[in-house]
């Protein structure tokens, strides 16, 4: 008789627990947000990257009514940042901006992320992002087209080479992706960042780089790269005179980053939803549009179960590239 009371007591305190651990959720959600959220962004300040997570986090303070702190957490391709987020308390307080690198290469790119991706879960997706194809404007190749490239013959000795801002990045993979579909000799050099790489194109030191197009664009309108061509499968907003890759004779050629915001796991599905309605509103707005835009992203919000099953399908697909051509960071 002792022992069911006692398991009876056990059992009733078990449920007052999960009662109140769901009626604190339900409070944690009908009261969000009443302080300041932290945005983890993977990234160096300054950056393609930080930038375009900045532009987001700013309409979209505007539409929770909280203000949102930006965190930059740089180093390891994103993974320190995305691993300090996937660690972080799940109270609806702490971001991630994330993208296709950090969600989807990575976890085929390195040996170890630092954490499981269930640990971070979807939240909504604020943009696609085209890369465009840029050489120095007084190259000594005499490249100022796509159709020129495509007739460049290299010597034995002096391929092509094309830039990226690291292994496995996609500045990386659309150097690939191009190298196979046109049959064209070239070398990848990889580099410690996307600054380095266009640095020394400028410098005559190699041919090309297809990055994404907010880490080249202040470079394309001070004059000192030339844009080629756009990834996109249509004209870019951004850059409505350069035609893209599929019409410049590369024919199917299409590649697109995308970047959004994801919670650690186990934050309140209320939490998750009112954001993601956020994100929506925010995206609305014409002045976040056209910011947008004007740096090579097109919004293009998900809901978080859409937006979960499109990560968890691009790092089945990004992951098969990444085996494909071999890359790895130990």
């Amino acid at each position: 008789m002792r022992q069911f009371k006692r398991t009876m007591t056990l059992a009733v305190a078990i449920t007052a627990i999960a009662v109140g651990s769901a009626a604190s959720a339900a409070e944690a959600g009908t009261n969000w947000p009443d302080h300041p959220i932290t945005l983890i962004v993977p990234f160096a300040a300054g950056g393609g990257g930080d930038t375009l997570a900045r532009l987001a986090a700013e309409p979209l303070a505007k539409t929770i009514g909280q203000s949102i702190v930006v965190e930059n957490h740089p180093g390891a391709g994103g993974n320190i940042g995305s691993a300090a987020a996937a660690r972080a308390k799940a109270d609806g307080y702490t971001f991630l901006y994330g993208t296709n690198g950090t969600q989807a290469i990575n976890h085929s790119l390195y040996k170890s992320v630092g954490y499981k991706p269930e640990q971070l879960k979807a939240v909504g997706r604020f943009s696609t992002i085209e890369l465009t194809m840029v050489v120095a404007q007084d190259n000594a190749k005499g490249i100022h087209s796509v159709a020129d490239m495509l007739a460049y013959r290299a010597p034995d000795d002096k391929p092509l080479t094309c830039g990226s801002a690291g292994n496995g990045t996609s500045s990386h993979l659309a150097c690939e992706m191009f190298k196979k579909q046109t049959g064209l000799a070239i070398t990848h050099v990889p580099y410690k960042g996307n600054a380095a790489a266009v640095t020394d194109i400028i410098g005559g030191r190699i041919d090309f780089i297809i990055d994404v197009t907010p880490n080249v664009m202040p470079q394309i309108k001070s004059g000192r790269l030339k844009a080629l061509a756009v990834t996109s499968k249509t004209p870019s907003a951004s850059l409505p005179n350069i035609p893209t890759l599929d019409a410049s004779g590369v024919k199917g050629f299409e590649f697109y980053a995308w970047d959004g915001l994801y919670a650690p796991a186990g934050t309140p599905p209320q939490i998750i939803e009112k954001m993601n309605a956020a994100i929506g509103e925010a995206l609305k707005q014409k002045q976040t549009d056209e910011r947008l835009r004007a740096r090579g992203a097109v919004p293009s919000p998900m809901a978080p179960a859409q937006f979960q099953s499109f990560t968890d399908q691009e790092k089945q697909r990004l992951g098969a590239v990444v085996r494909e051509i071999g890359a790895k960071v130990d």
